[in-house]
């Protein structure tokens, strides 16, 4: 015998769907990450690896602090996706010479060519979608800016 649907449940159900913007973003995001993720196959990074690596394309060598506040990720997270771009000589890892808490991390000479072939890559397929979004793009971003 099947339970009987409690259809005031069900319409707050509805409700979140239709507007819950925290359900709209995370799809969205879902979305371009696969999208990107697509597109960057073809040199060997995710659109997560990819944002890392641009990240790091500083002067200076940003400390993992700085690189998980730019991505609004933790810093145990940043460290942990670093390790495999590491692994590949895309990046190092070092000590901080003031402070030996502090680590930092700078793109190696195979870190920034990759970087350089994932970003035309990233160029084009953001062009199209920006093209896609039909002018909403710069206030879409500022948008997202408020919320981050």
């Amino acid at each position: 015998m099947s339970k009987a649907v409690d259809f005031s449940a069900y319409q707050t159900t509805l409700a979140v769907k239709d507007a819950c913007l925290c359900l709209h973003t995370q799809r969205a995001a879902r979305v371009l990450a696969r999208r990107f993720d697509e597109a960057m196959r073809r040199v060997g990074l995710t659109s997560g690896q990819f944002s890392l690596l641009n990240g790091l394309n500083r002067p200076q060598a940003p400390t993992l602090g700085a690189v998980a506040d730019l991505l609004a990720m933790d810093r145990t997270t940043v460290t942990a996706n670093l390790k495999p771009l590491e692994r590949r000589g895309l990046l190092t890892l070092s000590v901080d010479g003031a402070d030996r808490r502090i680590r930092r991390a700078s793109l190696t000479d195979a870190g920034r060519a990759l970087l350089g072939e994932a970003t035309v890559i990233w160029r084009r397929e953001h062009g199209v979608l920006e093209e896609e979004l039909e002018g909403a793009a710069p206030r879409l971003r500022e948008d997202l800016r408020k919320v981050a």
